[in-house]
């Protein structure tokens, strides 16, 4: 690496706003070895680009839930589970063709489109549990349960069983971390393993008898000359659709609340202006996008920006770097709902691997905003209030939100 530049991304600093480390890593050395994730880091527009647009040089085929750094008996437990198979985002041409177009059979728009009345009845209802209170957590109270409530209905999931699901996905968000202890990665395998087996029996219960739910659509989903999926498939997709479809949406709100209530002008100029909502939930996506990269895998020794990565090396490619580069967006740094390059994100990916829940993702956080705007128009955050993050490569987004309003 570059002298004097380390990719130290999880001190208190760069936990609150990893940004100006990724400024760095693009002006000083913007394709480099972090030594303490085990990855190769691109963090230029071009290059990242460059790598989701290239599925035959930069593999998806890899492991989502299995550690990368495995403590002693992970794999033990996590053998008494279903095995991890390619499913979509981890899956490589021709087998990720078949599986996103059975997939995409079953996350059709019009099971999305369907979903706005439950989404708005949804935001209504957890609006009303707490306004009377005039403060809220809007992460713990609004932006976290939205997600997970939609999902699980768009899924098939009992609402009933949401704070279960919830514990399971955040055990697999620590089975996948990186600085997570032996013990607390082991409860976590355990917490995989026991969702795995859930997912299992909801399977084998929709093949008895059919639901009028995405997991019924993705089992019964066929296409011609193309097997169905598997069972070890199915577990895997609902296991990532479950975890995507909730952190992250959970994370975009939460993100995009933080811009609207550091800029009250902004707040007010919302109500009634659904094209400008639209335009926050994408510069946010930009500024301070909930997924901050992807991981790929070198299949060849290949040179990027000068560098070679060598065969079989993972590659973190960066997209919250890349969403700053000043070569592709005006003044990068600033929050502009109205700049011209937004379509430029990349946020959502590119290529083949395309988040298929981008429409989900955007028509919640809309809602919200929307709906939040109408009710609680005087909403306001503690101005000495510290937006907490964890410490996590991947995901971005605040943990609380206290908030009031008179």
């Amino acid at each position: 690496m570059a002298a004097g530049f380390t990719f130290d991304r999880f001190t208190d600093a760069n936990l609150a706003d990893p940004y100006p480390l990724y400024a760095q890593a693009r002006e000083q050395q913007p394709v480099f070895y972090a030594e303490d994730f085990g990855t190769w880091v691109i963090s230029r527009y071009a290059d990242v680009r460059r790598v989701l647009m290239d599925p035959m040089r930069f593999s998806s085929a890899f492991q989502i839930r299995t550690p990368q750094r495995m403590a002693p008996g992970v794999a033990e437990i996590l053998a008494e589970g279903h095995p991890e198979v390619p499913a979509l985002l981890n899956e490589d041409p021709p087998g990720h063709r078949r599986t996103r177009d059975l997939v995409a059979r079953a996350f059709s728009p019009r099971r999305i489109s369907g979903l706005e009345p439950r989404i708005v009845a949804l935001v209504e209802e957890l609006v009303d549990g707490f306004e009377a209170r005039k403060e809220a957590d809007l992460v713990g109270e609004l932006a976290a349960p939205l997600p997970l409530r939609v999902i699980l209905d768009l899924i098939g999931l009992p609402a009933g069983e949401a704070a279960t699901i919830r514990d399971w996905t955040r055990q697999l968000g620590v089975l996948t971390s990186y600085d997570a202890e032996p013990e607390a990665q082991r409860e976590a395998a355990r917490g995989s393993v026991d969702y795995e087996r859930y997912v299992a029996a909801e399977i084998a219960a929709r093949r008895d008898n059919g639901r009028d739910d995405l997991l019924t659509d993705m089992i019964t989903a066929q296409a011609p000359g193309v097997p169905p999926l598997t069972d070890a498939e199915l577990i895997s997709l609902v296991v990532s659709l479950t975890f995507a479809g909730h952190e992250t949406t959970s994370d975009l709100i939460g993100s995009a609340l933080l811009r609207l209530l550091y800029r009250p002008e902004l707040w007010k100029s919302i109500e009634g202006d659904p094209g400008l909502i639209a335009n926050v939930v994408e510069e946010t996506l930009r500024i301070d996008s909930p997924v901050q990269g992807t991981f790929r895998r070198a299949v060849f020794d290949v040179q990027v920006d000068g560098v070679t990565i060598p065969a079989g090396a993972p590659v973190f490619a960066l997209f919250a770097s890349a969403d700053r580069d000043g070569s592709m967006f005006g003044e990068p740094d600033e929050f502009d709902p109205g700049r011209a390059e937004l379509e430029r994100s990349l946020a959502f990916g590119r290529g083949i691997h395309y988040c298929l829940g981008a429409p989900l993702a955007r028509l919640e956080s809309q809602t919200v905003l929307r709906i939040l705007r109408r009710r609680l128009p005087t909403l306001h955050l503690d101005p000495d209030f510290a937006v907490p993050y964890l410490p996590n490569l991947m995901h971005r987004g605040p943990h609380r939100l206290p908030t009031t309003w008179t």
